[in-house]
């Protein structure tokens, strides 16, 4: 109790220290409720990381991107493409919702939800991140919270860009998009590519990773989004994402030459209508997901959804919204099972005088294959000055088993239920500086079951809390520091420490904008005790620190060149016990924009 104390205290103090005053930072417009909202309305705790934060820090994958935030930590099989899960909050990767535009990104042939290890930032406005269970806005799969991936809008006119970066491993990354905006019609499109010798995803503790063979990546990813605007009242929207993918991988006992190909199809059409006080939106979404391995086996899946929702406003600033969707999930070639999802749900919010913001969601689903579920969530934020807030969530949130672990031959269990889930948050806020009080409990937690080689619901309740402080401040003149560190106790329902999940996280950002046309940047983290096995046992793989570096220079207002260094002082360790992880890497690259 001391120790967790003691680090929350340092680090409170440390950000206290800095006596410079926050940055302005602009409203956000955001979807956490299934409609915009700024920034500053939001109850739920919220990160938006903005293309601005990927064009500086030359972010090449998701997994990047969500690891300069508190609360998230990241372990991988190995390098670029290679498996990666992403732990918010002490939560899985299976228990986090990932959309893409609001269409639904996890995989439901797979074993650990979604792909995030596929996801390249290309063309991205922002990424939001909604810590919190959030089943009472989106229903199952979103448990620890929502990822939603905005890709970019058309600006007026007509801009191409194309960018070309290369670096170790013989890593090539090239692309170009193309939009257009004309006020009736929008149009974006995108193609890009990345290809990699890489290096071995299998590795001995401590071995030279050059005695082994280099396990390849390749990434194809294309996406279009449209727009046509037929008056002030009715638009209709198209979008399309296709992600094409080769990966070579090991498994954890040796090297081998094992290999698969994944296709991902992301579609959606959508029809908007305002009316006096009230936004209509219909929407149809598609999601397609098929895997062929070199061993024979292939997966084959799809996701279909339709639904409407009416956001009214009333009185001056309040809102409802209302809804209803139905969902089809299929398990095409090798299982050959669907399962179909029905939900209503509806959400308020108010403004309780100048200072006070409440939001309220329920939502109700009904299955044909499992039991039905009511879930909902209430947040309330204060303003105490104009500097200064509280904020409190509490919400409940539930995840039906996946097809694979219901009828898989081998793993699967068809008596498996749904897990339940509740959790709660409190912060507050002061001048850029955040700290965060978060608990949830689980009961019947799905997970894979040794004893029986199969999945099942585990007797009982996981508990996973802890505290998370960040600030962002100017420092000097021209100069950006950013700190976050989150203290974690994730626990099975024996009171075992669950494996894969630090205990303390500390990470870190300085940004230097002082010379012209240069930006300077270097950011890491240092990850606390992590084991990699239950109750503490297995391998350590923590108490390491990472650092990275960034510099770019404008060439003129349409070229810009940079350079990153990734693990700047060649620090070796494994986030998983035998998965390799990059040496000292270096890239080089340029955009130009006309």
């Amino acid at each position: 109790m001391y120790r967790y104390t003691f680090s929350l205290i340092a680090t409170a103090t440390l950000v206290a220290s800095l006596e410079a005053d926050t940055l302005d930072l602009d409203p956000i417009v955001i979807s956490a409720s299934k409609t915009e909202q700024s920034l500053d309305s939001v109850t739920a705790n919220i990160h938006v990381i903005t293309a601005a934060d990927i064009d500086e820090k030359h972010y090449t994958t998701l997994t990047e991107a969500l690891n300069s935030l508190p609360g998230i930590g990241i372990v991988s099989n190995g390098g670029l493409g290679k498996s990666a899960s992403v732990y918010l909050r002490g939560f899985d990767s299976k228990r986090t919702l990932v959309l893409i535009d609001g269409i639904r990104y996890n995989d439901n042939t797979s074993m650990d939800g979604a792909s995030f290890e596929h996801l390249m930032l290309h063309d991205i406005e922002r990424i939001e991140v909604i810590k919190g269970a959030q089943s009472g806005v989106w229903g199952s799969e979103a448990s620890a919270g929502i990822v939603n991936i905005i890709t970019q809008k058309s600006a007026p006119g007509t801009t191409l860009n194309a960018r070309w970066e290369y670096g170790s491993f013989s890593t090539k990354k090239y692309g170009a998009s193309l939009s257009h905006n004309n006020g009736k019609l929008d149009l974006q499109l995108g193609a890009h590519k990345i290809v990699s010798d890489g290096f071995t995803s299998y590795a001995g503790r401590y071995a030279d990773i050059k005695r082994y063979e280099d396990d390849g990546y390749e990434n194809r990813t294309l996406n279009v989004k449209a727009g046509y605007r037929f008056d002030d009242a009715n638009t209709l929207r198209f979008s399309h994402t296709d992600i094409d993918v080769y990966t070579e991988y090991d498994n954890s006992t040796g090297d081998s030459t094992a290999s698969y190909d994944k296709k991902e199809a992301l579609s959606q059409l959508l029809y908007e209508n305002r009316y006096d006080s009230a936004l209509t939106t219909f929407y149809a979404n598609r999601s397609k997901f098929e895997r062929d391995y070199s061993n024979g086996s292939t997966y084959d899946g799809r996701v279909d959804e339709y639904g409407i929702n009416s956001k009214i406003a009333y009185r001056d600033s309040d809102f409802i919204v209302i809804g209803s969707d139905y969902k089809s999930f299929e398990h095409l070639n090798r299982l050959n099972k669907r399962y179909t999802n029905k939900a209503f749900f509806i959400t308020n919010a108010n403004n309780v005088g100048a200072d006070t913001l409440i939001t309220e969601s329920l939502r109700r689903d009904t299955y044909d294959a499992f039991n039905d579920k009511t879930t909902g969530k209430i947040g309330v934020k204060h303003s105490l000055t104009d500097d200064a807030y509280l904020c409190a969530n509490y919400g409940t949130a539930y995840n039906v088993p996946t097809l694979f672990q219901l009828y898989d031959p081998t793993y699967g269990n068809n008596s498996l239920a749904s897990e339940d889930t509740r959790s709660y948050d409190l912060s507050l806020g002061y001048k850029g500086f955040t700290l965060t009080y978060f608990e949830s409990r689980i009961k019947e937690m799905i997970d894979y079951d040794f004893a029986t080689s199969s999945y099942n619901n585990i007797d009982g309740t996981s508990k996973i809390k802890g505290v998370e402080a960040s600030c962002k401040k100017e420092v000097a003149d021209n100069a950006l520091l950013s700190l976050s560190y989150t203290r974690l106790s994730a626990k099975n329902q024996r009171g075992e420490n669950l494996r894969r999940r630090a205990k303390e996280n500390l990470k870190f950002g300085f940004d230097y904008y002082g010379l012209a046309k240069w930006h300077l940047g270097m950011s890491g983290e240092y990850v606390g005790s992590r084991y990699d096995s239950d109750n503490d046992l297995g391998v350590q793989t923590g108490k390491y620190t990472v650092a990275n570096a960034v510099a770019d220079y404008d060439l003129s207002k349409n070229v810009k060149i940079y350079g990153k260094i990734d693990n700047i002082t060649d620090k070796y360790y494994q986030s998983v016990n035998n998965y390799a992880t990059s040496p000292r890497a270096y890239y080089a690259g340029i955009e130009v924009t006309f």
